[in-house]
């Protein structure tokens, strides 16, 4: 039997002043109580209530500064079972945030320390006939570390000395970051069970992929369970079935049981492997344990897992002397991971949905995505964003929730609840198919290191005891088959190398500067020159896995989050969307793009044009250096609030331009331009799929006026998993100037047409601001067809309407004269109508 505790009720007091024992009284008035979804979020609940005004508002983050400063109090009232000799009844939360106790009808249970952990109690012995009381208090984080201190240093806007979250184990952006808001989150966030169990319980089941034949015509998997038998009065077994992804049971057998865990090898010929989607179908196989004591069930669990290997290569690079590979391996087939970094979907963790995450993973598939990194400065994602990443084939990079500071290691009950959180997520995580890596943390060897080249010293890092013994001992105990990586970026000579292992890129936006290891760190470099997004070009690392651009949201988004008045350049409404520093600091990557804005609307074009030309140029560069660079992971994919950062989409869903300029640049095969140091310029095809490529090409040389100066047919030939250069020209045959773009395009549809502009956009001579001609036709009511015909060349055509999670076939897009496009517009939560679409260009 298994009851969910769905609603809660929570009254805030001064620190110390409330009685467990008066809230747990069966008498207790709740009425000048609120009410509190599980999950939710106490946040949403104050304002729902109107305690608070909305979080999200126009600049009311300090008004709900008072909430972190409370103690809060939440209870819930349960009737309890009848319990019999070889029954317990089982109590579980399954995130606390953070300093809590858990009290049971006025007597405490336990004090809990870590929003990453589940806690479980036996309460059989505890609880009484009739009503229970169920108390959970909360203490203020500053309060639970007031005495804390160690040498520090972080990279995250508020001070350190603050908030010292270092020393807590919560989500660490809650304090805020240079994209998110500071809104540190306190309760219960994710659900609450009571489970009466008879004579034993499943602990934990392991799925394990050891090996697939060369052939891949066999595999050879494991299922081992982990079985807590707590009574002897009877005699257990476990029926263990899988099926395939059609449902067919392809193995079958019951396991008698005489010890705390047992295991059994499975051979499956003809698997039917998961693969990312460029390679395969995500097939998922269905396993269902059944634990019997005397022949009754008392416990089961049903899981999706998928029979695949995933390994890292960092051989040797032949090609590159002194480099070494850093690329994913899936089933034996070395792939670019072609993806993003993920933030949590809102600063209120606990309160995002099943459909959130839905729509935000299938965005990410629809973009030609194949991997998820899950940062670590918020938390370790809900089910539901796993299971769906599985469904999708999308891999995810999981970081353990470490990120841009120093971690204590004197204290041996914060080693140890480091050590339990770990191995709770490892034993929580491991069966899923899309799990590639676990990554000690975020950038902390890396800034550590830049730390001690600026000052000349030799400090050690903080926090290495987990990186380098705490993790990599769990994970050879419990998920030994996925892969560990100790922290991002880190590998090679200095831990944000060229040579070897993973780099974040920020010369682009932040102007770090891009130097060998064994020169001296210079200043940083903030000029239009320093910050360029050309100098993505300089970057010849073997894996990129943090890089981006900030953008502003569209005018969908700010309208929502700006009263009228604030909806201005320069406001201060509108800066304090911006939460990096200075405020101004996109302008520097704008004026070689587009020039400085004079209106919102051209702030919201002009920042979307640079962020998606940008992270073109990158993707198209790391892309075409395959197999010596096998990644890039652009950070940042969604925002936890509507605010202005790096994200491709916003917080309500709608995609930026560089979303769109994303999809097309990660298709599995890409034909893109590359400009040389003579002015020449090389066409490159990049193939990520198995299939060798041959084909034809047509290249052109055109002028914004609509002539066509020149057209060049050419064949191709290029290997599985290849990338080359198959065309080039020179400059002198180009006749390089502002007038005058290339365009490639395939006669058989293999990749997307591409284009390359001999000058920045803001001085091309070309058409601005024209419409195409429209057409809409209503398909039904949640889907329409655009029509578009193009009369003279279009750039930067774009669609939108007021809805959220619109999708689009394409957009953003350029046309040329005579070019018509049909573009599908799809939402199936609302109904659009062709007066909802609105259509621009620049």
């Amino acid at each position: 039997m298994i009851s969910m505790f769905s609603t809660w009720r929570v009254k805030d007091f001064d620190v110390g002043t409330a009685a467990a024992s008066h809230i747990a009284a069966e008498s207790l008035d709740a009425a000048d109580w609120i009410d509190v979804p599980i999950p939710g979020d106490l946040y949403l609940a104050l304002h729902a209530a109107g305690r608070l005004p909305d979080p999200f508002g126009d600049r009311t983050e300090s008004e709900c500064a008072w909430v972190k400063d409370r103690e809060w109090w939440w209870c819930a009232d349960f009737d309890a079972p009848a319990i019999a000799a070889n029954q317990r009844l089982i109590l579980t939360f399954e995130g606390l945030d953070t300093f809590a106790t858990v009290w049971l009808n006025g007597k405490a249970l336990a004090s809990t320390d870590n929003m990453f952990r589940a806690w479980s109690f036996d309460i059989g012995g505890h609880t009484r006939p009739g009503s229970n009381a169920l108390v959970v208090s909360f203490t203020p984080t500053s309060t639970a570390i007031v005495d804390k201190a160690m040498p520090v240093w972080s990279i995250i806007s508020d001070p350190i000395e603050e908030t010292k979250r270092n020393f807590i184990r919560k989500a660490q952006f809650g304090w805020g970051w240079d994209w998110g808001p500071r809104l540190p989150t306190v309760g219960i966030w994710k659900p609450v069970t009571l489970q009466l169990e008879t004579d034993a319980a499943i602990e934990a089941i392991k799925f394990t992929t050891h090996d697939i034949s060369e052939a891949r015509d066999h595999a050879k998997v494991s299922v081992e369970l982990s079985i807590d038998a707590f009574s002897n009065a009877a005699t257990l077994s476990a029926g263990i079935v899988l099926r395939d992804p059609q449902g067919v049971v392809v193995y079958q057998r019951t396991l008698g049981l005489s010890g705390a865990k047992a295991s059994i090898e499975l051979n499956i010929d003809d698997p039917q492997l998961w693969w990312t989607p460029e390679l395969g179908a995500a097939s998922l196989y269905a396993l269902n344990v059944v634990l019997k004591a005397d022949e009754r069930i008392i416990d089961f669990r049903d899981m999706k897992v998928g029979i695949r290997t995933i390994a890292i290569d960092t051989s040797s690079d032949a090609d590159e002397p002194g480099a070494s590979f850093f690329r994913f391996v899936v089933n034996g087939v070395p792939i670019f991971a072609r993806g993003v970094c993920w933030v949590p979907a809102s600063s209120f963790v606990g309160a995002v949905d099943d459909p959130h995450y839905r729509h935000l993973l299938r965005m990410a598939a629809n973009a030609n995505m194949n991997m998820i990194r899950v940062w670590g400065g918020g938390v370790y994602e809900h089910d539901t964003f796993y299971d769906v990443c599985d469904e999708l084939g999308l891999l995810v990079w999981q970081d353990f929730m470490f990120a841009c500071a120093p971690y204590p290691e004197h204290e041996p009950v914060f080693v140890e609840n480091v050590r339990a959180e770990v191995r709770h997520q490892i034993e929580r995580l491991r069966h899923h198919a899309s799990l590639a890596v676990w990554c000690g943390n975020n950038e902390g060897q890396a800034v550590q290191g830049f730390m001690n080249r600026m000052t000349g010293g030799n400090e050690p890092l903080a926090g290495a005891l987990y990186y380098d013994k705490v993790m990599p001992e769990a994970l050879a105990e419990l998920d030994p088959t996925t892969p560990y990586w100790p922290g991002s970026p880190t590998g090679g000579p200095s831990d944000n190398s060229m040579l070897a292992g993973d780099v974040h890129h920020w010369t682009v936006w932040h102007g770090l500067p891009l130097v060998p290891i064994d020169e001296p760190v210079g200043s940083f470099d903030h000029s239009p020159e320093g910050v360029a997004y050309t100098r993505y070009a300089e970057d010849n690392a073997r894996f990129i896995s943090e890089y981006g651009i900030q953008a502003s949201p569209g005018m969908q988004t700010l309208q929502r989050a700006l009263p009228e008045d604030q909806r201005v350049l320069g406001s201060e409404g509108l800066l304090n969307r911006i939460k990096d520093k200075p405020k101004d600091k996109v302008d520097a990557m704008l004026i070689p793009v587009t020039g400085l804005p004079t209106t919102l609307e051209e702030y919201v074009d002009f920042t979307q044009i640079t962020q998606a030309e940008g992270l073109k140029f990158g993707i198209e560069h790391f892309r075409r250096r395959k197999p010596h660079c096998s990644g890039s992971l652009i950070w940042q994919y969604n925002d936890c609030w509507p605010g202005i950062s790096w994200s491709l989409v916003d917080y309500y869903g709608f995609g930026k331009a560089a979303y769109y300029y994303t999809s097309r640049a990660y298709e599995p095969v890409l034909a893109s331009f590359k400009s040389l140091a003579n002015g020449d310029v090389e066409l490159w095809i990049t193939n990520d799929t198995l299939d060798t490529l041959r084909g034809e090409a047509i290249v052109e040389l055109g002028t914004f006026d609509g002539d066509t100066i020149c057209s060049v047919p050419l064949a191709y030939d290029v290997e599985p998993n290849g990338s080359k250069p198959v065309w080039q020209a020179s400059a002198a045959q180009l006749g390089s100037c502002a007038s005058r773009f290339l365009t490639v395009s395939s006669s058989d549809d293999v990749f997307e047409t591409n284009r390359w502009f001999f000058a920045a956009i803001k001085d091309l001579d070309r058409p601005k601001g024209k419409l195409p001609e429209v057409e809409i036709e209503v398909v039904s009511a949640h889907e329409l067809h655009v029509h578009l015909a193009a009369a003279t060349y279009l750039y930067f055509v774009h669609i939108t309407t007021p809805h959220g999670w619109t999708y689009f076939s394409d957009n953003y897009f350029d046309m040329r004269l005579g070019e018509t496009r049909t573009i599908i517009v799809r939402n199936s939560g609302v109904t659009i109508s062709p007066q909802d679409v609105q259509i621009a260009s620049c």
